[in-house]
């Protein structure tokens, strides 16, 4: 016999009271979010508390044991999967320094609590997705997402916007293709095309095609939405509209200087008195075991063509590498062991150390620590098509805002249509690590698009010494709940 429909409304006074709270909580959180999805749920709480319809704990009458068990397992797995995932899109992630681009701000195994309300958190493009997994799933290593429904780009209204020095995490813009054999997915694709074209004289189309047709060497290439990109943490330098310049390692925006943050570091060749530098004092000077290096070989004195000096015997004392911050710089001149201190230039000798620049050009030779004057984006904002902007701007035109773009006698062709101007959609920030010499930022792969920033860094909850052993000063308590600026 079916249950009558007054009973069906009866139920107790804290079961209305609950089911009115979970839908106040739905009814304000899709108003937060714009979306009327989240009105889906409602029903389904009215049912839950109320009607009871649907077999909610049908399981819990059960009179198998094991079967009541694994699904009492189940339903808290599921709720606790589906808390995490809406938590981790629309409040808070916890975030890993795996390298230390961010040295020594933010050191490698520093865990970060990441605010995704500050900045705004973003509607996500693959809302269907397995949680805790950002692109692949372990052990399957098979994609956690899938392609339907993509959606476009859309913020929730969030309480600031990125500023000037904040840190940020975003997702890696070239990181839209990536090949699939890990040997060749650093620093990124485009930079991999531009490499081979220079090794062998081709266009970078040409190389492109050749890793497309040859994936037993590089893997098959894989196409990513802006959420599944690789997530990384650097610090906000340039904001929309500016223009950024980088002299001998001087920042300049807008043509005026702007200062340091307390934690940037450069490299530096350290040359001793004859002495070779401990573990212990590395460490005094706070030089993690990965940024030290043995004494150049000797072959690399000349090739550097550095004012080094030798003993009275004609010899080479020993010279170091590694990056240190200018206090930590200045304690290792004052130290009587040291003979002489050396800042790396992004040209030594004959050689260009600083690696790839943005745009990857042969026309435009900017460098590391040479770099600029260019301008920074900013939504709504029109540029003349030159033939110098398409080189640093074709990129934002095609992969960031999705026009087509074809150049034909040094004329652009955007969706078909001649033009010689274009107006920017969204805004864009320029983004570099505080380890200047030793961080693939901006200056490798130009701007970061808005809706590639994920969010905010607070504090630090957990920090790992990865030189250290568990009984031995692993765990760093002196950065517990140290902010993250």
């Amino acid at each position: 016999m079916s249950t009558p429909l007054k009973s069906r409304f009866s139920a107790s006074p804290a079961k209305w009271i609950r089911c009115s709270i979970w839908a106040l909580i739905t009814i304000l959180f899709s108003v937060w979010t714009s979306s009327g999805w989240w009105l889906l749920a409602l029903p389904l709480f009215f049912d839950l508390y109320i009607t009871h319809f649907l077999p909610w704990g049908f399981w819990k009458t059960s009179k198998n044991k094991t079967f009541k068990s694994v699904m009492d397992w189940v339903d808290a797995i599921v709720f606790a999967l589906v808390a995490v995932y809406i938590i981790n899109i629309y409040f808070f992630q916890n975030y890993q320094i795996p390298s230390s681009s961010l040295e020594k701000s933010l050191l490698v195994g520093d865990f970060l609590f990441v605010s995704k309300v500050d900045f705004g958190p973003r509607v996500p493009n693959t809302p269907l997705a397995f949680p805790l997994a950002h692109h692949t799933l372990p052990l399957l290593n098979c994609k956690s997402y899938s392609d339907f429904p993509l959606w476009g780009y859309k913020r929730v209204p969030g309480l600031t916007h990125v500023k000037r020095n904040d840190i940020v995490v975003f997702n890696f813009p070239a990181g839209d293709t990536v090949p699939a054999n890990p040997k060749y997915s650093n620093p990124d694709f485009y930079s991999l095309c531009y490499v081979i074209a220079e090794q062998n004289n081709v266009t970078t189309a040409i190389a492109g095609q050749y890793i497309k047709t040859h994936p037993e060497e590089f893997g098959k290439l894989l196409f990513r939405p802006v959420d599944r990109r690789e997530n990384y943490v650097k610090r906000c330098i340039g904001l929309p509209g500016e223009a950024i310049q980088i002299k001998d390692n001087v920042v300049l925006i807008d043509g005026k200087q702007i200062q340091d943050q307390p934690g940037v570091q450069y490299n530096y060749f350290v040359q001793t008195k004859g002495s070779y530098i401990s573990q212990e004092q590395f460490r005094k000077w706070g030089i993690s075991k990965e940024d030290q290096s043995p004494p150049l070989a000797q072959n690399d004195y000349k090739a550097y063509a550095l004012p080094f000096h030798k003993d009275p015997n004609g010899n080479m004392n020993p010279i170091y590498e590694f990056p240190a911050t200018k206090e930590v710089i200045a304690e290792i001149r004052n130290s009587p062991v040291i003979d002489t201190v050396i800042i790396e230039t992004d040209v030594i000798g004959n050689t260009e150390v600083g690696g790839l620049t943005y745009p990857l050009s042969p026309e435009i030779k900017w460098r590391r620590d040479h770099f600029g004057p260019l301008y920074i984006p900013k939504k709504g904002a029109t540029i003349a098509l030159t033939h110098q902007n398409l080189l640093l701007y074709s990129r934002v035109i095609h992969n960031y805002e999705g026009h087509s773009l074809e150049i034909h006698d040094g004329k652009a062709i955007i969706d078909g249509k001649p033009a010689t101007t274009y107006t920017f959609s969204m805004d864009y920030y320029w983004m570099m690590g505080d380890n200047r010499h030793n961080s693939a930022d901006s200056r490798a792969w130009g701007f970061v698009p808005e809706d590639h920033i994920v969010g905010k860094p607070l504090l630090v909850w957990l920090s790992l010494d990865k030189d250290r052993g568990w009984f031995n000063g692993k765990i760093r308590w002196n950065r517990f709940f140290k902010k993250a600026y």
